[in-house]
């Protein structure tokens, strides 16, 4: 194989759609297969490979792969030595962090950390738990849990720590929140030695800056209207943008061309309003990409 291949992990399992959606914006196709855990790419200078987002960051520590795609959480489970090319805002429901939270049944006494020494808890995360606990000075027996973890207490543990984005199955598992153990978010890290490699550290900074480009224009679109020079001023004091909208002559001297970029959520009331202030012709168009 040539030494101009970046071994890319795909993080498999929930993450793995959300992932292949955010490279087919930046501009890549995944395919995957049923059968194989090697994913095709259109990019002959990456060569992917399908690994569960929990060990992604120990084999990108020990160099089977030059990067990956994992959740934070999962390098600091890991202890893993690793470089932090970029922070990636997705996840698998929603753009914003996970949160790993120790939970109760509502009906526990357990009100603090401090309640839970001496206790059973189940997690994923043994190592994180772990070191939540010491910090706060508290021994437990932590125990790790092979799945369905919500359904472990009150019978096999007195409390879990466990990932929540949306919080619907701890409450349908009749759990409460006592603490917030960590937030965390995708990120795109690199095995050390390969950062130091000029080739892979700069294919790696272009991924990165493709996949936040997409990520930068979600909930963004454009607005191209007209507008006479008269009503420039009135329409600008209307106009939230990224930096400044561009303003453009015509061939019309009394007229000038105004782009912007907004939230979509907030066209519906903007609008109206630049209607009435004098613009005509106003185009609303979709952001693919915002690269500063």
């Amino acid at each position: 194989m040539s030494d101009k291949t970046i071994k890319l992990g795909i993080p498999a399992g929930s993450l793995q759609e959300a992932t292949a959606e955010l490279f087919k914006k930046a501009g890549y196709t995944i395919k995957f297969s049923s059968r194989s855990y090697y994913p095709e790419i259109d990019d002959p200078e990456i060569e992917c490979m399908l690994i569960r987002a929990q060990e992604m960051a120990r084999y990108v520590e020990q160099g089977v792969l030059d990067a990956g795609i994992t959740g934070y959480d999962w390098v600091l489970e890991n202890n893993a030595q690793v470089h932090e090319v970029c922070e990636l805002m997705f996840s698998k429901v929603s753009r914003r962090p996970v949160r790993w939270v120790l939970c109760v049944p509502n009906e526990s006494p357990v009100q603090s950390v401090k309640d839970l020494q001496g206790k059973r808890i189940a997690t994923e995360v043994v190592g994180l738990t772990t070191r939540y606990l010491a910090k706060h000075g508290v021994e437990a027996n932590v125990e790790f849990s092979w799945g369905a973890t919500e359904v472990k207490p009150p019978k096999l543990a007195d409390a879990i720590v466990e990932v929540t984005e949306t919080g619907s199955s701890l409450r349908a598992n009749n759990l409460r929140i006592v603490d917030e153990v960590l937030q965390s978010t995708t990120r795109l890290i690199s095995n050390n030695e390969a950062w130091k490699d000029g080739w892979k550290r700069e294919k790696l900074e272009n991924i990165a800056l493709m996949l936040n480009s997409c990520l930068a224009a979600e909930g963004k679109v454009g607005l191209l209207m007209n507008v006479r020079r008269v009503d420039l001023a009135a329409i600008l004091q209307q106009l939230p943008a990224l930096q400044k909208p561009t303003v453009a002559n015509l061939s019309d001297p009394d007229w000038v061309d105004v782009n912007t970029i907004v939230d979509e959520s907030y066209v519906r009331m903007i609008v109206p309003k630049l209607r009435a202030a004098g613009a005509t012709g106003i185009v609303e168009y979709p952001i693919n990409k915002i690269i500063d």
